[in-house]
């Protein structure tokens, strides 16, 4: 069995290690499909937060407690950046965590492209599935909104982090989608799947910029043999994050219905064919798709685990 995720953020991340599990329980191959909306330039290093998430918490250094950066971090190189005024001071970067930003900008500055470089990363963290970037190309997500009664572009972290999702906010865009092509092995992943996995993973600013380089919507919708996504929503709220405020700026209900309607189903030019959600949801109806509600609270790696083995299942 092949198995493809779209996935980004925490969430996604959390959600790939029970897809591990039960891939290694079924003698499954997993393919990543990582999101690059969120990555940005820093102090001159590239960085990729949810590709690094996705490897941290696969290769078993990700901060429990924080649910992003190292675990056992120290913060010297910041505060030294704090003491010269450095900016931006809203994001930090722990010293473990820069070392993997030294070394990815070192390989992309010598000319490797960015599924080489996140490969090549890999090997030091052995994540146990394929990781690869949605696009070697510059793809950001960027927020349009009110500061100061002027309508600005901002990148989407420093709506997120740095303002923390409050301001008056229009709509998200994806720069540079338009002319970023599938990095290598990402149409051929999803056209030979068995089932394609979309991760309860922010839905606005996660998939939505995957699904933004030309040809792989339409790559998802002509090529797994089944689609299967799992709700980022519980009982009308999101599981973590502020995926409500991103959800409030799309227009769509912040409910299991309305993601699911979001994402639409396959038999009207939509992506999904199931849509798992959780029991408290279990009257949730999306037209033309199969919905089953079961536990969707990653409590552990066995409930996640359970939790993809219902999605494999659904269908």
């Amino acid at each position: 069995m092949r198995i493809v995720v779209l996935t980004g953020g925490i969430g996604g991340a959390r959600f790939l290690l029970g897809v591990r599990a039960y891939a290694r329980a079924v003698g499954a191959e997993v393919t990543a499909v990582v999101n690059v909306g969120d990555d940005l330039r820093l102090h001159g290093l590239r960085v990729c937060p949810d590709l690094d998430s996705v490897m941290y918490t696969l290769g078993g250094g990700a901060d429990p407690e924080r649910g992003w950066g190292r675990v056992d971090e120290s913060w010297t190189v910041k505060a030294e950046l704090a003491t010269y005024g450095a900016e931006p001071s809203w994001f930090g970067l722990g010293d473990r965590d820069i070392a993997t930003h030294l070394v990815r900008t070192t390989m992309l500055d010598a000319g490797y492209p960015l599924h080489q470089v996140t490969e090549a990363l890999a090997t030091r963290w052995q994540p146990g599935v394929r990781l690869l970037p949605a696009t070697d190309d510059r793809l950001e997500t960027h927020a349009v909104t009110e500061i100061e009664g002027a309508r600005r572009a901002i990148h989407f972290q420093e709506w997120w982090v740095r303002h923390r999702a409050q301001l008056p906010t229009h709509r998200f865009v994806f720069v540079g989608a338009e002319t970023a092509k599938p990095a290598p092995g990402v149409t051929e992943a999803i056209g030979a799947a068995d089932v394609l996995l979309v991760a309860p993973s922010n839905p606005v600013v996660s998939i939505a910029p995957i699904l933004a380089v030309p040809g792989l919507r339409e790559a998802v919708i002509d090529g797994p043999a089944r689609v299967v996504g799992v709700s980022p929503i519980i009982g009308g709220a999101p599981v973590r994050g502020m995926a409500d405020r991103c959800l409030a700026v799309a227009g769509v209900e912040c409910s299991a219905a309305g993601v699911g309607g979001l994402y639409g189903s396959r038999a009207t030019g939509g992506l999904l064919d199931g849509w798992l959600v959780a029991e408290e949801d279990a009257d949730t109806l999306v037209p033309d798709v199969t919905v089953r509600a079961v536990p969707l609270w990653m409590t552990d790696e066995a409930a996640t685990t359970a939790m993809v083995r219902a999605a494999v299942e659904l269908m």
